[in-house]
């Protein structure tokens, strides 16, 4: 992305649902739950399961809720009932924007979603519509003072990233979604400490906007984050140094 990373983009929204750390927790139980259910309840063989455990624990999920997921993923207790959906739209200025959601109700969650695309100059649009200009990638930023650059890439890069950039807020590592909690896992084991990691979806092309649309664009993702039924949320937008100042202002 011009002038900074992509986790800058991505860090300033998610710092607003993130202090909500009973919806959090719930939204990370979820996926703990879906992970569970679509490849067993072992997170040593189920990579998915065991990337949503990290997650949960860098959040500081307590270990009961965690297990208690685990089970409602894997039919032991109740509640297991949650599937996953992949919602596309456009927002202001016709950007693109992806939803991930779990929910136990897509007769429910589909209109609410629908309305806050509607209600912030955006429109949910039909499966494919712009998936396809994003990869699902795993996603690690590391701080510059933590770790030398050289040592960073060629640590990365054994263990199965596919590049190193460097930005502002340091050194973004991504890599694919099947080697992302080994590369986790070797990056914390010669102790170099990890300022933000997740599993996201990352623009093979990003679009620039003016001021007023970002506005109005960040303020439809800042609410479609805060829906307890969506995971995350991934656009092609990329916000200038300037507009993200201006925003947190």
């Amino acid at each position: 992305m011009a002038g900074h990373s992509q986790w800058a983009n991505i860090k300033h929204r998610k710092a607003l649902v993130d202090s909500k750390r009973s919806k959090l927790w719930s939204k990370l139980s979820k996926a703990i739950i879906v992970a569970a259910k679509l490849g067993g309840g072992d997170p040593s063989s189920n990579i998915r399961l065991r990337a949503a455990i990290l997650d949960a624990k860098a959040v500081s999920l307590p270990k009961d809720n965690i297990d208690r997921a685990i089970k409602k993923g894997t039919g032991e207790l109740d509640g297991g009932d949650v599937e996953e959906v992949l919602y596309e739209g456009y927002g202001p200025g016709g950007v693109a924007i992806l939803c991930d959601i779990m929910t136990d109700n897509r007769n429910r969650t589909a209109p609410e979603i629908r309305k806050l695309f509607d209600n912030h100059g955006g429109n949910l649009g039909s499966t494919g519509c712009v998936a396809y200009n994003f990869d699902r990638k795993g996603l690690i930023n590391v701080a510059k003072s933590a770790v030398d650059l050289e040592k960073l890439m060629e640590l990365a890069l054994e263990n199965g990233a596919e590049d190193v950039t460097e930005s502002e807020s340091g050194y973004d590592v991504t890599c694919p979604t099947d080697v992302y909690t080994e590369l986790v896992d070797a990056l914390e084991a010669a102790q170099i400490a990890l300022e933000s990691k997740q599993v996201t979806r990352i623009p093979k092309m990003t679009v620039e906007v003016d001021a007023d649309t970002a506005v109005s664009v960040m303020k439809l993702l800042e609410k479609l984050e805060d829906h307890d039924d969506v995971q995350s949320v991934a656009t092609n937008v990329n916000f200038t140094v300037e507009q993200l100042q201006s925003l947190q202002s």
